[in-house]
């Protein structure tokens, strides 16, 4: 099979990241084969590739938002042939305190799809059975391929920024249907690609008010597009105060406007998994009135399961753009430098 491997990760004039022909994966006990159809390109993929991250596996193959086809199974319910996703979480140890009250996404021990084992920027990957995901219907494999990371985690990040809802009180919150709990509150979003794209299309669905601040002048057509009030600048600051926000960019400097856009006991959810060095905040005009800032680390199976029971139910709009697998390396370079309209997507074939 064909696949990439970053052999040494940095900046393009000195890393090491290219195609080789190798053999057809094993599954382990437990494991299922999966032959790659399509394999979203995430930005996380890109922090792995220039050395953001930390190596932890060397050599690794990218990619984790896989839809591919079951070649080979090793239990978990699945059969030869089931359309199945792979995304980001792919082993927690299910016994620490995280994972025994349900945040399994802080789990010491867990592990990750495209940096602690091979992903899909290839034509084979595994991946444990209990960390596979059952796919909607109604969308092609490229359409799949984004929601599996980036649909997910602008999911979480969603619940996380805890916009408020129009509906009466309640005594617990989980009586609260999942397709009403964004209804009613304005949301900003800074940065506009993949993940946010299809969070706004989450929140609009569910009668929230959406102000996008992106760099981005195509992307600002795209938020117009999909029903956002809204779209200015990244920095600029929105036409109404802020319920909620969620900093999609990996851009620091956006953490002070973000914050000081919020009304009075609003929350910016950090989606990402790196971020730049955020500057000096000024406590009254940025925090205080029990504003807050949160990070958004990884995701649950609990966040898949409902983000793509949301997805069968709303058809959302996932735009991309196809690249070639043996395109990648372009596609990173696009991503970088802001030249991909909605997702980048590698197709096998």
């Amino acid at each position: 099979m064909r696949a990439w491997r970053v052999d040494r990760p940095g900046p393009p004039e000195i890393r090491e990241f290219g195609l080789r022909t190798e053999g057809v994966p094993h599954p382990a006990p437990g494991e299922l084969l999966v032959r790659v159809r399509a394999c979203g390109v995430c930005r996380t993929d890109l922090h792995v590739v220039e050395g953001d991250l930390p190596v932890h596996r060397p050599g690794v193959v990218p990619g984790h938002e896989v839809v591919g086809e079951v070649a080979g199974t090793g239990g978990g319910g699945f059969a030869a042939g089931d359309r199945v996703g792979i995304a980001w979480l792919r082993g927690t140890c299910g016994v620490c305190r995280y994972c025994r009250r349900g945040a399994e996404n802080l789990c010491p021990a867990s592990t990750y799809t495209g940096w602690d084992a091979d992903g899909g920027y290839a034509e084979f990957a595994t991946v444990p059975a209990a960390f596979a995901h059952r796919l909607p219907a109604g969308y092609s494999d490229t359409e799949l391929a984004p929601l599996l990371c980036a649909g997910i985690i602008g999911y979480r990040a969603l619940c996380l920024s805890e916009l408020p809802t129009r509906l009466p009180p309640s005594p617990s919150t989980d009586a609260l249907r999942a397709t009403d709990r964004f209804r009613g509150g304005r949301l900003g979003i800074y940065g506009f690609g993949a993940s946010a794209h299809l969070a706004a299309q989450v929140a609009i669905a569910q009668g929230a008010t959406v102000h996008v601040m992106t760099r981005d002048a195509e992307a600002r057509e795209l938020a117009l597009e999909l029903g956002a009030a809204s779209a200015s600048g990244a920095a600029e600051p929105p036409p109404e105060p802020l319920d909620s926000a969620i900093l999609f960019a990996p851009a620091g400097e956006l953490v002070p406007p973000a914050l000081a856009a919020l009304d009075r006991g609003g929350t910016l959810a950090v989606a990402g998994i790196h971020l730049t060095d955020i500057p000096s905040l000024n406590y009254q005009e940025h925090l205080f009135f029990e504003r807050r800032l949160r990070s958004v680390t990884a995701n649950t199976r609990q966040d898949a399961r409902d983000f793509l029971a949301f997805a069968a139910e709303h058809p959302l709009r996932v735009v991309t753009t196809p690249y070639r697998l043996e395109d990648a390396a372009r596609a990173l370079a696009d991503l970088a430098g802001d030249r991909v309209h909605g997702a980048a997507v590698l197709v096998s074939g």
